[in-house]
């Protein structure tokens, strides 16, 4: 399983929805969402500021988390930026990995 980091801030309609529903429920209904995608959610904050909520999960592939970031936008409420996270071990594996590159203009 690969991590990511959702950030999600509300449009107006999601606002009330998130009064509404509460923060729990809110909460209950990403878990189940991210499960449905094959994945696990580790966390769910929310915010003010940038973003309204932040959630840390594991997903099976960059596919699932592509899938899972275009259902969750298209569903109105919220608009959704999802990140891959690296462990340190795989930075580790990156930055023995070469690849020739030429600057531009050189």
């Amino acid at each position: 399983m690969a991590k990511f980091l959702l950030r999600s801030t509300y449009t107006i309609d999601g606002v009330r929805g998130l009064v509404n529903d509460g923060g729990t429920k809110r909460a209950d209904v990403v878990r189940k969402t991210i499960e449905a995608a094959g994945g696990q959610m580790e966390s769910l904050y929310f915010g003010f500021g940038d973003h309204d909520t932040y959630v840390l999960c594991d997903l099976p592939d960059n596919s699932a988390a592509a899938g899972l970031a275009i259902s969750i936008r298209a569903a109105g409420g919220v608009d959704t930026k999802i990140t891959p996270l690296l462990t340190a071990q795989e930075v580790d594996g990156a930055t023995h990995q070469r690849a020739e590159y030429a600057p531009p203009g050189r």
